[in-house]
């Protein structure tokens, strides 16, 4: 399949041009223990470093996002985190989006240094989105918001996860609105001024996205977000398609299935692995 165009637009816009060229699919790489002993590797930086140089031979010209996560990457310790950025930069150098999957979240300088580590121009560790948690205030997370319009990257912000722990919270009712949508409106309105910039007939997709479990029985109302939306829950955990397109029926083109361990017990073989990535991600074409 042909290499993405390396255009300097922002995260939004890539996003959909990405989902329009493979389909709306978002792969993980999630070096879980099990998944390395199913692939007859040895779960030390070795077998990490063998499954995810695999994975992303398979995902580079095949998915439209690629999404490490971080948590098995730092389990080893600096070892991990150098094969992080080897993949990170294999990704960055085909053209492939990369969604490093960190979940940060502070406040002040703290938050403004995660920025940089995930999004900056100049860190062995930048990828072109993040994921981050706004359960510290959506506001404390400004650095990270400033430093995606800075440099053309992305945010992924967690609105409504799927896990049972998350729903006492993030229902919760505060003036009428559950905690989750009232992080999708902020991020809304974030959106709207820089979509604002655009024009009436072709506005600019904004760079602050939403993670919204595809399984949940009452998600969040995206009609105003204009950013792209993960959904992860899609394929092992019981998420079909038809609720991908459910949940993103106003704005399709911004919505991105997250599917990891369907595709990645399709491994160790790099073709095996491709073809599952294109054959799932032509149930996410228009």
């Amino acid at each position: 399949m042909p290499q993405l165009t390396k255009d300097p637009v922002a995260f939004g816009e890539k996003a959909v041009a990405a989902g329009r060229e493979r389909g709306r699919l978002c792969v993980g790489i999630d070096p879980h223990p099990h998944l390395l002993e199913s692939w007859g590797l040895p779960a030390d930086v070795d077998g990490l470093r063998t499954f995810t140089m695999t994975c992303v031979e398979a995902f580079v010209d095949t998915a439209a996002m690629v999404k490490p996560q971080v948590a098995f990457f730092e389990r080893y310790g600096s070892r991990g985190f150098a094969v992080l950025e080897e993949a990170l930069v294999a990704l960055r150098e085909s053209g492939c989006l990369s969604l490093a999957d960190a979940k940060r979240g502070d406040i002040g300088s703290t938050m403004a240094g995660y920025a940089e580590a995930w999004l900056g121009e100049n860190s062995p560790l930048r990828a072109d989105a993040v994921t981050v948690s706004p359960y510290l205030g959506v506001g404390a997370l400004s650095p990270v918001f400033a430093m995606a319009e800075q440099s053309g990257r992305g945010v992924f912000v967690l609105a409504a996860t799927s896990n049972p722990e998350a729903k006492a919270l993030q229902s919760l009712s505060v003036e009428g609105r559950s905690v989750a949508q009232r992080v999708v409106d902020e991020l809304a309105e974030r959106n709207a001024a820089v979509a604002a910039h655009g024009d009436d007939t072709d506005p600019t997709v904004g760079a602050l996205g939403v993670v919204v479990g595809a399984t949940l029985d009452t998600p969040p109302e995206l009609d105003q977000l204009n950013g792209p939306v993960l959904l992860p829950g899609v394929g092992a955990q019981g998420a079909t398609p038809a609720d991908v397109r459910a949940l993103t029926k106003t704005a399709p083109e911004l919505g991105f299935a997250n599917v990891s361990r369907a595709i990645l017990s399709c491994g160790p073989k790099v073709d095996d692995l491709r073809k599952a990535v294109i054959d799932t991600a032509a149930e996410f074409r228009d």
